[in-house]
């Protein structure tokens, strides 16, 4: 798995967020033409209106120096769920474990707890990756239109010892 450092996105880093969002899912925007939920098809302003969400966090994906993609984590620290929503790597940097490691990274910097995510039923990688990294479907999916329909995972992340933390004896 590919290192990754998740950088905590500020308000003047939106406009940046915005543009990267729309080239990331712009593909999945043509291929699915839909207008109304696509982030390729989001304006600044409601990338705005999320971060500006109680318990919204907007984190860089980074490897090195570069900017692989995009993490935004819901978690109003209040005993509710944790969700990811959107994740994207871009285009030149896919299939290189950056999603994966940067899933692992917010669940650890967000805790244990449970956390769910959705996704389109017909990209099946997108479905290995969530399966791949503990996600199980709820049951729940929404069509959104004859081409596509979204499914939606989650996970409950225990909070577990350090791997080097001595048993307790019985």
């Amino acid at each position: 798995m590919e290192m990754v450092s998740l950088i905590p996105a500020g308000k003047e880093d939106l406009q940046t967020i915005w543009r990267m969002q729309v080239e990331a899912f712009s593909e999945l925007l043509r291929k699915y033409r839909d207008y109304e939920t696509s982030p390729g098809a989001e304006s600044l302003e409601k990338i705005v209106a999320r971060y500006e969400q109680p318990g919204s966090y907007y984190y860089f994906i980074a490897s090195g120096n570069e900017n692989v993609g995009v993490v935004r984590v819901v978690d109003r620290k209040d005993g509710s769920g944790k969700r990811i929503s959107p994740i994207w790597i871009m285009p030149e940097y896919r299939n290189k474990g950056y999603a994966q490691a940067a899933i692992t990274a917010v669940e650890q910097l967000h805790g244990p707890g449970h956390w769910c995510l959705d996704t389109i039923l017909q990209e099946t990688g997108n479905l290995h990756l969530y399966e791949k990294m503990g996600y199980h479907l709820t049951g729940k999916t929404k069509k959104i239109n004859e081409r596509m329909d979204i499914i939606y995972f989650e996970k409950v992340l225990e909070n577990k010892p350090p791997e080097d933390a001595p048993e307790a004896d019985s």
